[in-house]
């Protein structure tokens, strides 16, 4: 079990750095398919998310595509909203928590195969607007094990009209929110494997920079079909544990 934890972080920390994804979304249906039930894989994800998301956005700063400036509050709002995850966790079943992960996922595959891959019109910038998003984003989306980036990535690309690469580096940037406030919240409500969520964070870090390093040299519509692709194999797991 040692290796698969490993190899697992490596592989989860790639798709983080590509895909600008906590590692959540992959991750725990990946654990709950290697027998783990979904509260001990959403604690060992929130932990990984950390790892990931602090390098990876990092990463993305020094390359130019992290804009701090307005997709902070995005940030913020997660914080404020992630603090209620071992809250819910604790007073839903294991069952509903795996339908508000599946609502999820249909929700971002619709509203990011109806999006543009390029912007012909300037973004959105609406401060209390990306708080409050932030903050309901940051209240369910930890809840279920994933950063939020699922979500705000085709937010900020259908609605907000950010372009791919900086709604992506800006949704992992938002994780780093929502899984540090998540990871108290949930090690409060004791739900989560410190050993094993340290293994497999600290090997996702060298997934993450090869993913990110990958992503920066992908152009905008392959990356958004990639994006795309990876959202219809979550489901896949998803659906796979349900039936």
């Amino acid at each position: 079990m040692l290796i698969q934890f490993i190899l697992s972080g490596l592989f989860v920390g790639a798709i983080s750095g590509f895909f600008g994804v906590g590692g959540g979304t992959i991750l725990v249906p990946l654990l709950m398919f290697l027998g783990l039930d979904i509260k001990e894989a959403i604690g060992i994800s929130v932990v990984q998310m950390m790892f990931s998301s602090i390098f990876g956005s990092y990463l993305n700063f020094k390359k130019g595509s992290l804009k701090v400036t307005s997709t902070i509050f995005f940030g913020l709002g997660g914080l404020v909203g992630s603090s209620f995850s071992g809250y819910v966790v604790s007073h839903l079943s294991s069952l509903t928590l795996k339908y508000v992960f599946l609502s999820v996922v249909i929700f971002a595959i619709y509203r990011f195969f109806k999006s543009p891959h390029e912007q012909s019109l300037p973004p959105i910038e609406n401060k209390p607007l990306f708080f409050m998003i932030g903050v309901v984003i940051g209240t369910f989306a930890t809840s279920i094990g994933i950063g939020g980036a699922l979500l705000l990535t085709p937010i900020m690309v259908g609605f907000l009209r950010y372009k791919i690469k900086d709604a992506v580096s800006a949704g992992l940037f938002f994780v780093v929110f929502s899984s540090t406030s998540g990871f108290f919240s949930m090690y409060y409500h004791d739900l989560i494997d410190i050993k094993k969520g340290l293994l497999v964070g600290i090997s996702s870090l060298v997934g993450v920079y090869v993913g990110i390093h990958i992503a920066h040299k992908t152009n905008p519509k392959r990356h958004k079909n990639l994006i795309l692709l990876l959202n219809f194999i979550i489901l896949g797991l998803i659906l796979k544990e349900l039936l």
